[in-house]
């Protein structure tokens, strides 16, 4: 019996069936005033400095990694603040486990984006610059031998860092160590290494952490809120819901810098590079929905009154306060975007008439016999990054919405709306999970292509059966 073929008019179930998809409309920030008062109170406009000097001009990925090693630092300063914190009642243990994870992952990160390196050129200390002496300004530094040398090697750390000061604190010296190791172990793959008390075992040269990072400036950025008039009453939580925002907008900063590279990559046709920096992408939109997450280890009752001091409040049924958030609203308008850049992937032109041209040439490219060579190569594994990365989306916004349920209450949520209306009719939050598939085209070929699978089953079996 002869096998199905291929083929987009291939029948599918009657529930199988969707509506046209409607074009996702861009997002913008629903209120500027309050846009505006959340970077005041993060101190954004100086700390978008800090991202955007320029130390390197040799660096072509200054701007990428920076905030993502600010980040880092800014969670060192979040570790201080939470093993310090006085309140009996405080979540020390559970948010110092998780400060730690956060901290681990957003070194796997950083240590993705340098590695490959062929367009970094990060200022770099030589280990054996001051042949082997050790300075007396530079306490931070350590004499070692590496292995079947007789040569003395000079590593330098960083001395403005809070890391090292943590690792000679005694309640996350413990803490400290592991996110060392995590540093040694992370950048293997890398030309250099930190410079942050790790090992170093390679003996790689070390990054000029403090020139780059600029510890110092980067915490004198404390948050300005006065204490509470009558009382004099300093909320411990202020610190906390400040370090968490600085954190996520650094790393908004850095996604931002990533899609410019990956969409610079896809018009230079270089599918397996732009393909690494998209899976990045995707784990990026996860470290934020866990860097969010750590508004669930905050004290109800201090985090409330400091809402109601601070006034944080989304206008009902009409946006959320991640929408205060215009480097956000940025990252996740350009990500949906990357849905643009499909057709040319492919290799084909949206047909104006709304013919499947480019579901058909998808489902070539991922049925061919020899995908994954020449032209081709590459090209599969950014497409599946493509819709890795829509899924991160909806999930951070979803769970978002839990998130500000569970903190602040489902009214603040504006309740379940969304589950009685159709789409159309809901807050913007619920319409970034609720809406139609980013890549309609990708999803199309691949549910022609499972209806092409069940039916060669069929037809193979049928003719086992007669014979």
């Amino acid at each position: 019996m002869a096998t199905t073929k291929l083929s987009p008019v291939s029948p599918v179930r009657p529930d199988d069936k969707r509506r046209a998809p409607s074009a996702a409309a861009v997002l913008k920030v629903p209120d500027s005033t309050a846009a505006e008062a959340y970077e005041q109170y993060l101190r954004l406009p100086e700390l978008s400095r800090l991202w955007k000097d320029t130390c390197c001009p040799g660096w072509a990925d200054e701007g990428l990694v920076k905030p993502a090693l600010q980040a880092l630092e800014i969670t060192f300063r979040f570790v201080s603040l939470a093993l310090s914190d006085p309140r009996g009642y405080a979540s020390r243990r559970e948010l110092a486990r998780r400060l730690e994870s956060l901290a681990a992952r957003e070194v796997e990160l950083v240590a993705a984006l340098c590695e490959g390196g062929e367009r970094c050129a990060p200022p770099l200390a030589a280990l054996s610059a001051s042949g082997g002496v050790l300075p007396r300004e530079r306490s931070a530094s350590e004499v070692w031998q590496l292995p079947g040398s007789a040569a003395a090697v000079v590593c330098h750390a960083s001395e403005s860092s809070l890391l090292p000061r943590l690792a000679a604190w005694d309640k996350s010296e413990t803490l400290a160590a592991r996110i060392k190791y995590a540093i040694e172990s992370q950048m293997q793959g890398c030309a250099f290494s930190l410079g942050l008390g790790e090992p170093n075992l390679a003996g790689k040269p070390v990054l000029e952490y403090d020139r780059v990072v600029r510890p110092h400036e980067l915490h004198a950025l404390k948050p300005k809120v006065a204490p509470e008039p009558k009382t004099g009453y300093r909320n411990r939580e202020n610190e906390a819901l400040f370090t968490i925002h600085q954190i996520l907008e650094s790393w908004l900063c850095a996604a931002s810098q990533l899609l410019a590279r990956l969409n610079s990559r896809i018009e230079a046709r270089d599918w397996e590079a732009a393909a690494s920096d998209c899976w990045i992408l995707e784990r990026v939109w996860k470290l934020l929905a866990d860097i969010e997450d750590l508004h669930l280890l905050m004290d109800p009752d201090d985090f409330l009154r400091l809402k109601s001091q601070l006034a944080i409040r989304a206008a009902p049924g009409t946006d959320a306060s991640c929408f205060w958030s215009r480097a956000l609203l940025h990252v996740a308008n350009g990500t949906r975007d990357i849905k643009k850049q499909v057709p040319s992937i492919i290799g084909v032109e949206v047909d104006p008439n709304g013919g499947p041209r480019v579901q058909e040439a998808a489902m070539r490219l991922y049925h061919g016999r020899r995908r994954g060579e020449g032209e081709d190569a590459g090209k599969i594994e950014l497409l599946q990054a493509f819709q890795a990365v829509e899924a991160a989306v909806r999930r951070f916004f979803f769970a978002y919405r839990q998130l500000v349920a569970a903190v602040m209450g489902t009214a603040e949520a504006s309740g379940n709306r969304a589950l009685f209306v159709p789409t159309e009719g809901t807050d913007p939050l619920s319409q970034m999970f609720l809406e139609p598939p980013y890549f309609p085209s990708l999803d199309a070929a691949k549910t022609f292509l499972a209806d092409y699978w069940v039916q060669h089953m069929v037809a193979n079996s049928a003719s086992s059966g007669q014979s």
